[in-house]
């Protein structure tokens, strides 16, 4: 049970009543007093650098930057450069560098791109142009689906004419911000964890992420984590609870030996040579040790789980007797509790803390919440007023941090003198554990993240995924970028003395900027009734006012959460995540690059973050149609790219990339029809090509040539296997013909005012390998596919048997057909692995369909033939005995 106090909002409709479960400060204690020393500090870019020595790395860490480093030192110190003049000279060096595609390699992609539209115009003139009079419909059917996948396809195509990379320098930031006898000058990173279930998101998987998050290479008094449990489990705050305490030897542990990944669970299921990698002694003993420490604390919250599959009738209560507030998860006060990060919390060494916040949201029934596009605002307003950072670090709560370095990484980008003050996010790619070898259903998702992503960065930046994204917290406040003239006004509250009351006016502010002042009730309309937020919202480099009282800071930061707040104010429409999506990502992420700014995607050597997929079926393409339904939202909504921004700064290539983002799930309707064409041509004789001339015939085959031509140049510049794309081209007909299908029908539902829930993915604590892989849920996005291919089987079957009664005449235009429904079969083939199960059985109500449809298949071909014309000849009677 948990046994810190609890800060609770009194429960009412307006939210503004407090009440503090325990009135003492020791564990809710000044813990914001380190927060202010160091963000007072301003980002110094100049200077002296005094002379530092730089350790070897040690055995168990990886930092190729470092090793660079070293290597650029030593070349410069034997050309008789003193160490001194070195660390000077290497401190004022950029901290990161673009590294473009070479000319060798992006040349010729973009010539073939060229070549290919050319034989685009010329297949569809040649189309147009040669109708197939006796398949009519047909023709003009595959006409228009071809144009629509080809105008998809240079949709797709056109933004990826600038791809680049970019490369970071870890030592330069170090050297120019953490200058030895100086105060560390990084910038500080509230890192936000958001859940909201905890039986269908394992405790034990949000412990692993906190602790990453806690362990990471930055200054402990500079991260701050905050846990959304928008559930308000007791389950999940004892959970952190326990990993609060936990994290008091694991820190230290991390830091000793500089492992990675610092996700005990990732860690530890590695397994180490000793022998080979000539571990010291004493790591392996603490190393052993260590691991006990976690199994142990793994039994811990196992015991937790078991607890809470059964709740009393009367409810939770904490230890002391209180009733636990959420114990209705649908109607409970705000909560906020500070499990790490108090005064006095220290790690078994004596060492300072990072922030680890507990917060569950204000809920009434009869309010929208907004999931966790709100879950996210909320958080966002939390830390404002506890420890307001200049940069937001935000995760799912299966995300762990894979590489200690991370937010350094970030920090190059957004510490950057001259990008840095436009760069809105910095986005890393995302990366998985627990994906089985062939990546059967695309969870690695490489063409986005290596191809798509790289091609974005060298327009405006790329796309907002959800997680995995450090950004600048002026741009989620609905900020423009500092190219244009912004006010610059220091606002100044009284929160310190009494926390109710506001000076009258706005202070320090040029006489140039008098035009934009902008009065207390315009702020409030904006940001809210809160005079701390808007203190905090208006410190561009973050901090919190001198002096700041903790009571007054928690009375206030339960007020911004509570379940009214953003009534009347311009959340989840300008400020902050974007409401009206379910994909509030590629929304928010939008608004921000209509507005001006600028984002960068960074891909480190050792991937930065790593999470779970889901690797079965069901649950896979469950997870596309939530992203597909989030865009047809979008596309029916006000912020769609078609038509929202033009008074904006937003490039026209990235338009073009957001357009793609939001249209792509209406591309299911032409390709579920082109993909049942084969079929009908095989079961009706028709064809829909006409006789070819030898012009069209190369034309034809131009236009393959210069398909093949396109995949292999990109695969060759983006060095992206062939066996990743291929089973990305594989899901994308299997996700079209089936989870985009049922997100475009979803989505006009919507706009017709019958809306549509979704409910938490599962993710899996299973320690079996690919445990889930060949787990089977029958779900109706299943139909389609299934039908798909049992129709083309059975056109196949027909054709031949057709093709055998005809002769050999026939033989030539089958081969066509066949050819187009193998196509077909060989991209759904991993949908029919899937159907098949565990030990390759196919589920009985799979079976079931597969027969029904080809015995309807069937007769339709052998006893209606409504395809073709009456034969003509003569007619056939039966004469009985008279002949």
């Amino acid at each position: 049970m948990a046994s810190k106090a609890l800060t609770t909002g009194s429960h009412s409709r307006n939210g503004h009543r407090f009440s503090v479960f325990d009135d003492s400060d020791e564990e809710n204690g000044d813990f914001n007093q380190q927060q202010q020393k160091h963000n007072n500090h301003a980002f110094s870019l100049d200077g002296s650098v005094s002379s530092k020595d730089f350790e070897e790395q040690k055995p168990f860490s990886y930092n190729a930057d470092k090793e660079k480093g070293k290597r650029e030192k030593r070349s410069l110190m034997s050309n008789d450069i003193g160490e001194d003049d070195y660390l000077l000279e290497e401190s004022r060096q950029p901290l990161w560098r673009k590294v473009p595609i070479a000319s060798s390699l992006i040349n010729p992609y973009r010539i073939v791109i060229v070549m290919r539209l050319v034989v685009l115009v010329f297949f569809f003139h040649f189309r147009i142009t040669t109708p197939v009079h006796d398949a009519f419909a047909l023709w003009i059917i595959s006409v228009v689906c071809e144009i629509w996948l080809s105008l998809s396809w240079i949709v797709d195509q056109f933004p990826k004419w600038f791809p680049m990379t970019r490369e970071t320098y870890l030592e330069r930031l170090s050297l120019r911000f953490e200058r030895e006898g100086e105060p560390n000058l990084l910038a500080s990173v509230d890192v936000f964890v958001t859940t909201a279930d905890p039986l269908k998101e394992p405790p034990i998987i949000t412990a692993n992420t906190v602790l990453s998050i806690l362990s990471v290479d930055y200054p402990v008094d500079k991260v701050s984590c905050y846990v959304s449990d928008d559930s308000a489990s007791m389950l999940l705050f004892d959970t952190l609870s326990q990993t609060s305490q936990f994290a008091r030897i694991w820190i230290p542990f991390c830091k000793k030996y500089n492992i990675e990944p610092r996700a005990p669970e990732s860690y530890f299921s590695h397994k180490v040579d000793y022998l080979k990698d000539k571990v010291h002694p004493s790591f392996v003993k603490d190393r052993r040790a260590m691991k006990r420490e976690y199994e142990e604390f793994k039994v811990k919250i196992n015991v937790l789980v078991a607890k809470s599959q059964k709740k009393p009738e009367e409810g939770w209560v904490v230890q002391d007797g209180t009733p636990w507030p959420g114990n209705n998860t649908d109607d409970h006060p705000g909560m906020i509790q500070v499990c790490l990060g108090s005064a006095g919390a220290l790690d078994n060494e004596g060492k300072e803390l990072p922030r680890l916040v507990y917060v569950s949201r204000e809920k009434c029934s009869g309010y929208q919440h907004h999931n966790k596009a709100g879950a996210m605002n909320s958080l966002l307003r939390v830390s404002a007023v506890l420890s307001n950072a200049p940069f937001v670090l935000n995760l799912d709560c299966d995300q762990y941090i894979n590489n200690s370095k991370a937010l350094r990484e970030a920090m190059c980008f957004l510490m950057d003198p001259l990008l840095g003050k436009k760069t809105a996010y910095v986005q890393f790619p995302r990366r998985f554990d627990g994906i089985d070898g062939n990546d059967r259903y695309a969870n690695h998702n490489t063409v986005f993240f290596d191809i798509n992503m790289k091609c974005l960065d060298g327009i405006q930046g790329p796309v907002y995924v959800g997680t995995g994204c450090v950004f600048n917290r002026q741009a989620l406040y609905g900020y423009k970028p500092p190219s244009e003239k912004r006010r610059k006004t220091s606002f100044s509250c009284c929160c310190c003395c009494s926390g109710e009351e506001i000076d009258d006016g706005l202070e320090d502010y040029d006489e140039q900027e008098e035009s934009t002042f902008m009065s207390v009730k315009v702020f409030e309309k904006k940001f809210g009734e809160s005079p701390v937020f808007i203190a905090s919202a208006l410190m561009e480099d973050g901090g919190l006012p001198k002096g700041a009282n903790t009571r007054i800071l928690m009375k206030e930061a339960i007020h911004v959460i509570s379940v009214g707040y953003e009534e009347k104010t311009e959340w989840g429409k300008e400020i902050g995540w974007l409401y009206g999506s379910v994909t509030e990502d590629i929304l928010t992420g939008f608004n921000m690059h209509c507005r001006g700014w600028k984002s960068v995607y960074c891909m480190p050597i050792r991937a930065a973050f790593k999470g779970s997929a889901p690797i079965n079926l069901s649950d896979r393409l469950h997870q596309v149609l939530k992203w597909a339904l989030g865009s047809t939202q979008i596309f029916f909504s006000g912020y769609c790219p078609l038509w929202y921004g033009y008074s904006g700064k937003l490039k026209w290539l990235q338009r073009l990339a957001y357009t793609n983002a939001i249209v792509y799930p209406f591309s299911s309707i032409p390709l579920l029809v082109y993909c049942t064409i084969p079929a009908i041509c095989l079961l009706t004789g028709k064809f829909i090509l006409p006789t070819m001339t030898n012009l069209a015939s190369i034309w034809l085959m131009a236009l393959f040539i210069s398909i093949i031509l396109t995949c292999v140049l990109e695969l060759r510049w983006s060095k992206v296997n062939i066996q990743d794309w291929w089973r990305n081209e594989q899901f994308w007909v299997i996700g079209g013909v089936s989870a985009h299908l049922f997100a475009v029908f979803q989505g006009l539902l919507k706009v017709a005012g019958l809306g549509t829930n979704f409910t938490v993915r599962t993710k899996s604590a299973d320690d079996t390998a690919f445990g889930q892989l060949h787990l089977f849920k029958w779900t109706s996005l299943l139909i389609p596919p299934t039908s798909i291919v049992i129709l083309n089987v059975v056109g196949i079957v027909a054709g031949i048997s057709e093709a055998i009664n005809s002769g050999y005449n026939s033989w030539g235009l089958l081969f066509g057909k066949v050819f187009f429904s193998f196509w077909v079969i060989v991209h759904l083939y991993p949908f029919l692995k899937g159907l098949q199960g565990r030990q390759n059985r196919t589920p009985i109500i799979v079976v079931l369909w597969a027969t029904l449809l080809a015995l309807i298949f069937s007769m339709i071909w052998v006893r209606i033939d409504v395809f073709l014309p009456n034969k003509i000849g003569p007619v056939l009677t039966q004469c009985g005995v008279e002949c």
